[in-house]
């Protein structure tokens, strides 16, 4: 089994949410992760979507944007990101998902050997944009998830983590997230959200025996990225 990762996909088919006001490399976005899906992933093998996937604002919206999911090959871990709205109770999401489609929240998902751990994460302490007053506690809230999710996924197999959220701050400080991934052995963590510019300042590579792996979709060219292979 290949495991492979794509974020952000950005989904709007049920919506008039163009893609390509960000930019021409956004054109006919969906087509060409369809295309290129279809060209790299088989039946057999896994692929990890951390967050930003549908534009929908309610999760009956957000139905042609699941179908588009669960009709490309493979099966599929989703997480929330911070766009995904739509995103309501676990049981009502788990619901209204097509088969072999499977949302991770507060627990961890085991395919072909490979746990699957994660959580949307936060904006790290030492960021830019990073206010005390209102981040710090949505931050501890969400280490709090992470751990919960890594001990489920604990000695289930090698384990990848996926988040959202970048688990550093620009300087690649060392942050809760990473102190979590790293006490719980995580072999492998996928992260999105970053588009463009800020991709430069991402961290990409092995720190501390932990890769990290950075899958927004525009990021890899709208090509899923293979991380693994079991």
């Amino acid at each position: 089994m290949k495991v492979f990762a794509i974020g952000d996909l950005h989904l709007s088919l049920n919506s008039d949410k163009p893609m390509d006001v960000f930019g021409p490399q956004w054109d006919h976005h969906a087509q060409r992760i369809a295309e290129s899906w279809k060209e790299t992933v088989s039946e057999e093998d896994l692929v990890l979507v951390p967050g930003d996937i549908s534009w929908a604002m309610h999760l009956k919206n957000a139905a042609a944007d699941l179908k588009y999911i669960g009709d490309l090959p493979g099966k599929k871990v989703i997480l929330r990101g911070n766009h995904d709205y739509w995103w309501d109770s676990l049981a009502k999401v788990r619901n209204a998902l097509p088969a072999g489609v499977y949302a991770l929240q507060n627990d961890a998902v085991v395919i072909g050997g490979v746990a699957i751990a994660g959580s949307r994460g936060w904006t790290c302490p030492g960021s830019q944009n990073f206010d005390p007053a209102t981040d710090q506690r949505i931050y501890e809230r969400e280490l709090i998830r992470l751990e919960l999710s890594l001990k489920k996924a604990a000695g289930k197999g090698a384990m990848i983590c996926m988040l959202h959220y970048p688990p550093f701050n620009e300087s690649r400080a060392s942050s809760g997230f990473t102190e979590l991934f790293e006490r719980y052995g995580a072999n492998l963590v996928v992260y999105g959200h970053l588009h463009g510019k800020s991709c430069k300042s991402a961290f990409e590579g092995v720190r501390n025996g932990v890769q990290y792996v950075l899958c927004s979709a525009d990021h890899l060219e709208f090509r899923p990225k293979l991380i693994m292979e079991v």
